[in-house]
């Protein structure tokens, strides 16, 4: 391992003086919040910044509050406050079990969701099940602010749409019907995931039929990805999509395109995505069904 370059760690007040100071340093800077990546990354010599900018010293980003009719994730919110939260518990339990499963203790107690979601690491958890969940992502630049789809934000492997002068300020989540049920499971048997799967059901009245669906696969390919087509094979009476897995699975996997890496072969991705798929539509029916 090289030894870390040195730098300037700077702390703003506010958002305003934040963004200033990114316009400033340019592709000099880069915004810091938990650094569990950034910091291993610059250590390793495959990134350099002589200027980081410590949101932590903002105040407010890192609440985890319900807002109307969305659930509101400050931008440094670390996983593991995430993971501990009673509001994120009461209205989505899964996205505290995804959570409980990122990395080891110590990088949930430090590093952020706004840091991992704007790192952009392919093989990482919290995208894919935003994504299914129609989160949107907070962005506060010197022009103002923005709210952007994750897939509008990662727009690739270790990249997004953000201005330079860009913050990810927070994460909002609508907050779903009773009728709603969701499922994220993963497989990982190396350092990172080889594949992350998230799926949302909407069901109707009786519960028998499912009226939406996103499937969201992510891991296996440089950024998290979804099928109108898999999607439209999820919906209609609960015998006949389950009929219709493996064609829908197909679908996803042709969408996302997996690629070969050390986490996997594209093939062996592809396989994965098939067994996931159905445990996922299995773990979000058993859960309507304890309704």
């Amino acid at each position: 391992m090289m030894p870390l370059r040195r730098f300037t760690i700077h702390q703003p007040h506010n958002l305003r003086e934040a963004s200033e100071m990114l316009a400033q340093f340019g592709e000099k800077g880069r915004l810091y919040a938990g650094g569990t990546e950034l910091l291993l990354a610059m250590k390793h010599d495959l990134l350099r910044y002589e200027h980081l900018v410590d949101v932590k010293t903002i105040s407010g980003l890192d609440r985890i509050e319900r807002k109307d009719s969305a659930l509101h994730i400050g931008g440094i919110a670390t996983h593991r406050a995430i993971e501990n939260s009673r509001l994120v518990r009461e209205h989505f339990p899964f996205i505290c079990e995804m959570e409980r499963n990122v990395a080891n203790v110590r990088v949930r107690a430090t590093g952020t969701l706004g840091g991992n979601l704007c790192f952009a690491e392919p093989h990482s958890d919290p995208a894919n099940l935003l994504s299914a969940l129609d989160a949107r992502a907070k962005v506060q630049g010197r022009s103002g602010e923005r709210a952007l789809a994750m897939d509008e934000l990662i727009v690739g492997a270790y990249e997004t749409s953000l201005a330079p002068d860009e913050i990810l300020t927070g994460v909002e989540i609508p907050l779903p019907p009773k009728s709603q049920k969701a499922a994220y499971l993963k497989f990982q048997i190396h350092e990172r995931p080889t594949l992350g799967l998230a799926l949302v059901l909407d069901l109707d009245d009786s519960g028998r039929a499912i009226t939406k669906a996103r499937a969201v696969v992510g891991c296996v390919s440089p950024k998290p990805c979804r099928s109108e087509k898999a999607e439209s094979l999820l919906v209609g009476e609960r015998d006949k999509v389950e009929k219709q897995l493996a064609d829908a699975a197909k679908a996803l996997a042709d969408t996302a395109d997996p690629v070969d890496d050390l986490e996997g072969s594209a093939e062996y991705k592809r396989h994965l995505i098939g067994v996931f798929l159905g445990r996922a539509f299995a773990k979000a029916l058993s859960a309507a069904t304890s309704m």
